[in-house]
């Protein structure tokens, strides 16, 4: 009995959230260790599809980093990274959207599909939706350098939100993989929180969760119990000049202003491998991981 009066307390706890976010776009990006889990790929793609079942309109973006790279060792190439980037030739590409178009974002789509949802891929070898140019990265020791070409990497330049925002409106659920278009149709690798970030700004979304494998941020990098439950640009530059945020947490956070900057209610940083994350993030009062706002 005790835990059936939970379980209706939780629903009266999401029911005003689920009033206020009605036909609210919500931008969910999927990455990190949970990738190469597919029963927790299928929990969280579970909840998407009830965030989509009470009336929000997710948009689902998804990385594949690691996924590349074991694919990459595979061929008999070596991931090579300037900057934090991934270097990316013609072969990289090639593996980079077989690996995204092919294998990672057909199975979300086949998932949300078996769970009686209507996702709808958008690719660089389906309907795209991201568009970006050429990115050329600086020397951080000497800005006056040269530019440095890390190849066929690319840095958001336009979204279709009219499309998103119209299948959205459809009932469809689209699902974002980071390989872009740029003017000349050609395609270009892009970092997926960076996409996330940019398609929750044109979409005027109300909110980003940026879903990965970490709990959120630290304000003590070495402390685990320092978790800042919400966090404003103000601290998070002071957090980033401190060296609390950096490598795989820069990305993220950037994505986050992108998005706040961009008109985005507030933006989140959940840990994916706890079991409906995205759910007590989005629908209790205290949330689980590291909300961002300006």
């Amino acid at each position: 009995m005790d835990n059936a009066i939970s379980k209706a307390e939780a629903l009266v706890e999401a029911h005003q959230y689920i009033r206020r976010f009605e036909n609210e776009i919500v931008v969910v990006k999927v990455g990190g260790s949970i990738m190469d889990d597919p029963s927790a790929m299928r929990s969280l793609l579970t909840d998407i599809c009830f965030l989509d079942a009470v009336g929000m309109r997710p948009v689902v973006v998804h990385g594949g980093g690691k996924s590349i790279t074991d694919a990459m060792k595979q061929a008999g190439l070596d991931a090579h990274f300037v900057q934090g980037r991934r270097y990316t030739d013609d072969r990289t590409l090639a593996i980079a959207e077989h690996v995204l178009v092919n294998q990672i974002n057909r199975q979300m789509v086949e998932i949300m599909t078996d769970l009686g949802h209507h996702p709808m891929p958008m690719t660089s070898l389906t309907s795209c939706a991201v568009f970006a140019r050429k990115l050329f990265l600086q020397d951080a020791r000497d800005p006056a350098k040269n530019r440095i070409d890390i190849g066929l990497v690319g840095e958001v330049d336009w979204v279709n939100h009219s499309l998103l925002k119209a299948l959205c409106a459809a009932g469809h659920v689209p699902v974002i993989a980071p390989i872009a278009r740029d003017q000349a149709g050609g395609k270009l690798n892009v970092n997926a929180d960076s996409v996330a970030g940019h398609v929750a700004a044109a979409v005027k979304a109300v909110k980003l969760v940026l879903v990965s494998d970490t709990h959120g941020i630290r304000l003590r990098a070495d402390d685990p119990d320092s978790l800042a439950t919400t966090l404003n640009r103000e601290q998070v530059v002071e957090l980033i000049d401190q060296g609390t945020i950096g490598a795989g947490m820069l990305p993220k956070v950037e994505a986050a202003m992108t998005a706040l900057e961009g008109g985005v209610g507030k933006a989140h940083i959940i840990d994916g491998r706890i079991p409906h994350s995205l759910l007590l993030e989005v629908y209790t009062d205290t949330g689980i991981g590291t909300e961002l706002v300006l």
